[in-house]
């Protein structure tokens, strides 16, 4: 089974914006956090700082990509000295209506400006799991990683020609190819951070891997600890031990995680009552789905449906 794509299926990625800029020098914009979402800008021209979550300071140069995967607040400057102004500011001034190019700073240079792609991507409500827990503050694609990712250099260059080229359906073009960049990034740059690196060996691992498997395929099944190392061929310490040092959570408590999120999927997006959903993931009894649920989302299932409907 692909448990990343199975992960990334009940995470709900999904891309909701998109814009082009030029930034015409002084310019400096401050972006908000924004919850569980994750962000991207790609420099076509020009050279961009980043300054993420005030602890890193990132120079983009054309060609080069930053995806800033937790929502963290940013500011993308001309030079790290230049006053930042809020993004809310900068709409303003600028009149951006979110179609066309969103242009700011001075008087503008086409030959100087800064042209930036900028994307956002969002996740399902509740959407927690150790891949985004274990996402870095940021991931930077360079001019070297590309050379040596030729699906991640394609996909940034298919983005680019469709974002210049305005032809009809490029909106809906974009935001499927961006949902495929942010796979193929935490892919590529997963050696960026040591982490990330565990969770995403984990699941190409012959064993963890398997466990995976067989708790995404089979969740509503009643797993425990001795059956899943019997599955997969280990003594119940070990495979414990292993599980918890690459995916950084115990294995029953990532089973209930599992079933806890998929329920919230089936409660927001379908009418299947509370009780089938409950015996769908793997609780013989409602009251305990409910108590776990609550526990776990700080919202009963029946207030989720509500709000959902």
């Amino acid at each position: 089974m692909d448990v990343l794509s199975d992960i990334l299926d009940l995470l709900q990625l999904r891309g909701t914006l998109y814009f082009r800029t030029a930034f015409s020098p002084p310019w400096s914009v401050a972006v908000p956090a924004y919850g569980r979402a994750a962000r991207f800008h790609l420099a076509v021209q020009g050279r961009c700082h980043v300054r993420v979550a005030d602890k890193h300071d990132v120079l983009l140069n054309a060609g080069d990509l930053i995806v800033i995967p937790n929502g963290a607040a940013h500011v993308l400057c001309d030079q790290p000295e230049t006053r930042a102004a809020p993004l809310e500011d900068v709409l303003e001034r600028s009149g951006y209506t979110g179609e066309g190019v969103l242009a700011y700073g001075g008087a503008p240079n086409p030959q100087a400006d800064t042209k930036l792609i900028c994307g956002h991507l969002n996740f399902a409500d509740g959407a927690d799991h150790p891949l985004l827990r274990a996402l870095p503050d940021y991931l930077l694609v360079s001019a070297e990683l590309r050379a040596r990712a030729p699906w991640l250099d394609e996909l940034m260059r298919l983005i680019t020609r469709q974002m210049f080229a305005e032809a009809p359906g490029m909106k809906a073009s974009v935001i499927r190819l961006s949902e495929a960049l942010f796979i193929e990034v935490v892919r590529t740059c997963a050696d960026q951070d040591e982490t990330l690196a565990k969770v995403i060996s984990a699941m190409g691992d012959p064993r963890i891997g398997r466990a995976l498997s067989l708790m995404h395929r089979g969740y509503e099944q009643d797993w425990t600890l001795d059956r899943v190392a019997r599955e997969v061929g280990m003594s119940r310490s070990r495979f414990a031990d292993q599980f918890q040092a690459l995916i950084g959570s115990a294995p029953m408590s990532y089973l209930s995680d599992l079933r806890l999120q998929t329920a919230m999927t089936l409660l927001a997006e379908t009418s299947e009552p509370i009780q089938s959903v409950a015996a769908r993931v793997g609780y013989r009894s409602p009251a305990a789905f409910s108590r776990a649920f609550a526990s776990r989302y700080g919202r009963s299932p029946r207030e989720v449906r509500r709000a959902a409907a």
